[in-house]
């Protein structure tokens, strides 16, 4: 049954998203930006034409929402194809499966965001903790008012780059654009429906959430990666630096040249354990920055 023609851009958005049910939400909340962006921009070049009969041409070009929730439906999997990291060469035998994971370049991204994470984690609750911190302490104030609605719209902001972020190293499908709000409502009732929105308050707990991760995931991964290189290169120091980096009972232990073949193959084994475990923390991590930074908004 082919829905009536929208009226508004309200009702017009509203049909676009009926249409894009079952969608991934990310997907979602750009299709309804890219909308009323150029809906938007269609009716402040035609001032004084009556809003149907605009809809109305403007469907015919830019489509109708059944129309454009297959053209995006059509240009995601094309873009998902065409990003997707080159397929790995499928393994059989179980030692393949697990040294496979040594070119699979998501774990090394993966691994990457976790090296980066203490950093952004930290400028992220620092960020979140003084921003709230200034908001409920000048709350009392006129300031406070003001200084709140920028503080939770840079939160939004944030997580969008947040969100850049981990789909372009962690592989999750995350928004592109930020999230749609209906500017035909007065802007008391947009910034009421910020302080509301289920994303809004996702968003501050996830940036909270980022510093203890993010320090877990960098130790975790520097921690793995000095352990796994050392032991990989100590009959090399030992011999030419002749510095012992292993010791066993406050005893240091000399590893000579011609062990480096075996404590190569121990690194590898390291390094590979080291990989398949930050390809699931990035499995695990997205899936969180999915569900505040974009599934809260749809429950």
């Amino acid at each position: 049954m082919t829905a009536p023609s929208p009226r508004s851009i309200p009702e017009y958005l509203d049909q676009l998203r009926a249409a894009l049910a079952g969608a991934d939400p990310a997907l979602v909340q750009d299709a309804l930006y890219d909308a009323e962006d150029y809906l938007r921009s269609e009716f402040a070049a035609n001032p004084g034409v009556d809003e149907t009969a605009l809809l109305a041409s403007i469907a015919g070009s830019y489509g109708a929402p059944e129309e454009v929730a297959d053209i995006y439906r059509q240009t995601e999997t094309t873009v998902i194809r065409a990003l997707r990291p080159p397929p790995v060469r499928p393994r059989t035998s179980l030692l393949g499966k697990f040294f496979g994971v040594l070119a699979d370049p998501r774990a090394y991204t993966a691994l990457l965001y976790m090296l980066l994470s203490m950093a952004t984690g930290v400028f992220y609750f620092t960020w979140t903790t003084t921003g709230l911190s200034l908001t409920v302490g000048l709350s009392i104030l006129i300031i406070g008012i003001p200084l709140a609605i920028l503080f939770f719209a840079s939160v939004r902001g944030i997580s969008l780059i947040e969100g850049r972020l981990v789909e372009v190293m962690l592989g999750e499908r995350m928004p592109r654009r930020p999230a749609y709000a209906d500017r035909e409502q007065p802007m008391l009732e947009r910034i009421k429906q910020m302080f509301t929105d289920p994303r809004t308050w996702g968003s501050v707990l996830y940036l909270l959430l980022m510093m203890p991760l993010g320090i877990a995931y960098f130790t975790f991964a520097i921690t793995a990666l000095a352990t796994t290189f050392g032991l990989a290169f100590t009959p090399i120091t030992d011999y030419f630096f002749d510095f012992q980096g292993l010791s066993f009972g406050g005893s240091p232990l000399y590893m000579p040249l011609w062990m480096l073949p075996l404590t190569l193959a121990l690194g590898t084994l390291m390094f590979a354990i080291t990989l398949h475990i930050a390809r699931g923390v990035g499995y695990l991590h997205a899936q969180l920055a999915k569900h505040l930074l974009v599934k809260w908004a749809q429950g």
